[in-house]
């Protein structure tokens, strides 16, 4: 039996969300267009016959300023992560023909020593050979291979590039558990993403979702639906304006598609209750941030 834990790293929307939910056949992380929607490393748990393997989703990399603490925040949770691998899986988009800063000093903290295998996803997309070659100088002791969530290509060839850095060990989590994480945290994910979809341009970057109240039948056995209370917290009044929208018609949207997203994910009803308040620069200020789970 094999067990080990791969973290996976790559700039913002190079899909790392996605090929873990491709890897796992399930909606297991939330995913949009826009740059920076994972805010936290999360670690996801694929099984097979002889291997578990814990795959870590991390923040896009990007270099944040010394004023941005939210994103001070996250280029820390990607450390964090790193230290704990037993392989790196940079993930490249297909499409990339120049490197950035933030890829060099990606480079640079990789731990000494620790395998890598660089892919190059949306290769459905782009040719990747360019992609390869361009961060295979970086990264030129690296493993390649190229693949594509969106239609699973290369996954295979790349769970081969993956097992021989698995060490031996019995498997850490129950097979049934799809994420180390709670539901009370996936609730707040699956809320957040809806408001990626729903919203346009910097809005949805300045907003923090928070489940104040989480009552499922399970644990209030008079209850037939789950109960969740949550916040959306903004920066500004004015973005609050646009989350609850024209007589309250955009947080209604947002909270009926997350509804029925949570209903999927857990199999029972769920009655959604979203409220809206403004903490002027959450995103600069370390007490908010603490209050709101980034720490």
């Amino acid at each position: 039996m094999k067990c080990g834990v791969v973290t996976i790293i790559g700039r913002p929307n190079a899909g790392k969300s996605s090929l873990v939910n491709a890897l796992l056949k399930t909606h297991a992380l939330i995913i949009s267009p826009k740059p920076q929607t994972t805010r936290n490393s999360v670690r996801c748990i694929y099984n097979a016959p002889d291997a578990q393997i814990i795959f870590t989703d991390t923040p896009g990399l990007f270099t944040p300023d010394s004023h941005d603490k939210l994103g001070l925040f996250l280029t820390d949770s990607i450390l964090d992560a790193l230290d704990n691998a037993d392989c790196v899986l940079w993930l490249a988009d297909a499409g990339t023909r120049k490197l950035r800063p933030d890829d060099y000093e990606a480079a640079r903290i990789l731990p000494a020593k620790i395998p890598v295998i660089l892919a190059a996803n949306k290769s459905d997309k782009s040719d990747p050979s360019p992609a390869l070659e361009l961060y295979g100088e970086l990264l030129p002791s690296a493993e390649k291979v190229a693949v594509s969530a969106k239609t699973r290509r290369g996954l295979d060839a790349l769970m081969a590039a993956v097992m021989p850095h698995i060490p031996e060990g019995e498997a850490i989590y129950d097979p049934d558990i799809l994420m180390d994480t709670t539901e009370k945290f996936m609730a707040s994910e699956i809320i957040r993403e809806k408001v990626l979809m729903m919203l346009r341009d910097e809005v949805p970057h300045c907003v923090a979702v928070v489940v104040d109240e989480y009552k499922s039948p399970e644990e209030y056995p008079d209850r037939k639906k789950l109960y969740i209370r949550a916040t959306l917290v903004t920066e500004t009044e004015g973005q609050k304006k646009i989350v609850i929208g024209t007589g309250g018609e955009m947080v209604k949207r947002i909270g009926g598609e997350a509804r029925k997203a949570i209903e999927d994910v857990t199999g029972i009803p769920v009655y959604l209750d979203l409220w809206v308040k403004a903490v002027p620069g959450w995103r600069r200020n370390p007490a908010a941030l603490r209050r709101l789970g980034y720490a």
